[in-house]
């Protein structure tokens, strides 16, 4: 069954891919105000079964279509990944947005709880393009050459708005890139100081998000949430008074995630890659061998027997957001016909809806939008956000309409950026109007108080 699995995992990225690479991408030109623009890596790979013969290092490069026709690709115990990056330290903005921005750390991760990322960072001058500055960034980054043969750029997904955690000001656009690996041999990295590689199965996402194109769920990812301190993000950052008035008058925000528990080894990590092995010996050795240095059970003598603990990984924020667009296009293409007018297009499976709209199939139209809206844990905010949403309702609806009639024009306006103003919109005047009715009520109270001591 698991073999199984993996096939259909298979199947659903080839289709994605192709879809991204026949299908134009949203691009968002940056005003002349705010310049500033930045990429990220999406890298994919296959790893070969241990069972099925791979080609030599010097045949051919395929094509995207004759690469899925491969047989050690098509081998259904063939394991599809996906890289991720940790970075020591977390920001109250997630672990992407503070390298973007070039933020400092202001605590350290969790040895229990890691966030996860993209390779990726700034476009800077000399740059010659947004693909350029993916390529760049993930060989600063990871010591990983994107311009090597080995790999393809599929296409990009659509840009993105970088704004500050009201919507107030941009700060810059952000492309993603999607790369593919096209051969089975392990190549060699060499992380940053502080970054960490993590090659996750895409079986784990899959199970997550479309586990009814499965038939199965994986134990090991889960949805969860992550809470940020709302004090952190409205108030400057040297301002305590400030910061304690704000956390108690409107609370913490609650971002969804994506939880991850990947069994972790014990024994130490080596710093750099170890030598790359040939292509038959490649199968033998576990992931451990190649990117950790650890020695393989199979390899290891009974002394250096291994242990393991439970790692947790979550993933949200910008890094969600592009994974969940990524994996929109595992979807089967909608079909407009009269037939199936007013019928919602295939979407993700989310367990969560933004504030303000409930009732509305945001994760139909943009996946990566419901996953960037905060939920707050006063429920009077999320009341008044609900009030004040009447346009971000609208902007959605018409999104969807558009999808859903097959209308050209969903690919030329920035629906997403329209919607996240007019949500953050509705968010600053629901904070204002609830930040006043405290002050009113702690003044009554106040009044009453004084009235009950000395009347």
């Amino acid at each position: 069954m698991s073999q199984e699995k993996q096939d259909k995992i298979t199947q659903l990225l080839s289709r994605a891919l192709h879809r991204m690479r026949t299908t134009p991408p949203r691009i968002i030109a940056s005003p002349a105000t705010q310049p500033r623009r930045a990429t990220v890596a999406i890298v994919i790979r296959i790893v070969p079964s241990s069972s099925t013969p791979t080609p030599p290092a010097d045949a051919p490069i395929p094509t995207l279509s004759q690469f899925f026709e491969l047989d050690w690709v098509k081998d259904p115990a063939a394991r599809p990944e996906i890289l991720f990056l940790q970075r020591d330290g977390a920001s109250s903005s997630d672990s992407l947005t503070s390298s973007l921005l070039g933020e400092g750390s202001t605590h350290r991760t969790s040895k229990v709880e890691a966030q996860l990322a993209f390779p990726g960072g700034r476009m800077e001058e000399g740059d010659e393009g947004g693909l350029y500055t993916a390529m760049r960034q993930t060989w600063e980054e990871i010591g990983l050459d994107l311009a090597e043969r080995d790999f393809t750029c599929i296409g990009q997904l659509d840009d993105r708005e970088i704004t500050t955690s009201l919507g107030k000001r941009l700060l810059m656009i952000l492309s993603p890139f999607v790369f593919l690996q096209l051969t089975p041999r392990a190549l060699s990295t060499e992380p940053a100081e502080g970054t960490s590689i993590h090659w996750t199965p895409l079986e784990m996402l899959v199970c997550t998000v479309l586990p009814e194109k499965v038939g199965l769920v994986d134990s090991r990812g889960k949805w969860s949430t992550v809470t940020v301190d709302a004090a952190s993000r409205l108030t400057p950052r040297h301002a305590a008074v400030l910061k304690f008035l704000v956390r108690v008058l409107i609370g913490s925000m609650q971002f969804p995630a994506i939880l991850f528990n990947v069994p972790e080894s014990d024994l130490p990590r080596s710093v750099g890659s170890p030598p790359l092995p040939t292509s038959a010996s490649y199968p033998v050795l576990t992931q451990d061998v190649l990117e950790k240095g650890i020695i393989s059970d199979k390899a290891a003598p009974a002394k250096q027997k291994k242990t393991f603990t439970q790692r947790q990984f979550k993933l949200w924020g910008l890094s969600l957001g592009m994974t969940l667009d990524l994996m929109a296009n595992m979807l089967p293409e909608p079909v407009h016909s009269k037939q199936t007018a007013g019928q919602h297009p295939p979407s993700l499976q989310l367990p969560f809806r933004p504030v303000g709209g409930e009732g509305m199939r945001v994760d139909a139209v943009a996946p990566s939008l419901a996953s960037v809206f905060p939920r707050f844990s006063y429920p009077d905010v999320n009341f008044w956000i609900w009030v004040f949403g009447k346009r971000y309702r609208e902007v959605v609806r018409g999104w969807e309409a558009s999808i859903r009639e097959g209308g050209s024009n969903d690919r030329r306006l920035n629906w997403s950026g329209t919607a996240l103003n007019n949500f953050y919109a509705a968010v600053r005047k629901a904070l204002v109007v609830v930040i006043v009715l405290r002050a009113i009520g702690v003044l009554c109270g106040l009044l009453f108080a004084g009235w009950w001591i000395f009347a």
